[in-house]
């Protein structure tokens, strides 16, 4: 039972990895369709925890992928969902940079370019908004959602800023009973 999780651990990272264009960030919504949605293997709202746990520790995105694979399945999971999602994804940057190198300028290589670009961007963006969506249980969290993207987006300061002031923000809602 335990090596049939494994093994379906593995063959679904690794067929997500290769979506991973601009970052395992980038992959999250098709991983949030699967774990989810197609096998129920957690809610959505451990999957949104989980991604929070990740994006806080120091470190690449893809530790998220290894969080999920601990989560499903404990050490060997965690070892089965970081070998998925890194190993293909690793295989495929590796073939497509000499590919690229021998191409050169070649104008299909900047069109490319210029189309996987915007693609990237979309995955992400479809990726906060899934994310917002399964974590935005009530208006305090929908308020900190909008208010941290706001920040990010217009301010010149550190992130940082944010996670401290919604840290802040919850403790003295908490003292208030709000939350």
């Amino acid at each position: 039972m335990k090596d049939d999780l494994l093994g379906q651990i593995f063959l679904r990272f690794a067929g997500i990895s290769l979506l991973a264009v601009g970052g395992a960030t980038a992959a999250l919504p098709e991983a949030q369709r699967q774990i989810v949605t197609q096998t129920h293997w957690m809610s959505a709202e451990t999957f949104a925890e989980n991604f929070a746990i990740a994006q806080i520790s120091p470190g690449p995105n893809v530790i998220v992928f290894s969080l999920f694979g601990w989560r499903l399945a404990g050490l060997a999971g965690l070892a089965v969902a970081t070998l998925g999602i890194l190993a293909p994804a690793s295989l495929l940057a590796f073939a497509a940079a000499r590919a690229m190198r021998r191409a050169g300028e070649a104008p299909w290589l900047t069109r490319l370019k210029k189309a996987l670009t915007p693609a990237a961007i979309g995955l992400m963006a479809a990726n906060g908004y899934l994310l917002a969506r399964a974590a935005d249980s009530g208006f305090f969290a929908a308020f900190v959602t909008l208010a941290s993207a706001a920040f990010v987006a217009l301010s010149p300061r550190s992130p940082l800023w944010a996670m401290a002031a919604a840290a802040a923000t919850a403790v003295v809602a908490g003292r208030l009973g709000l939350l």
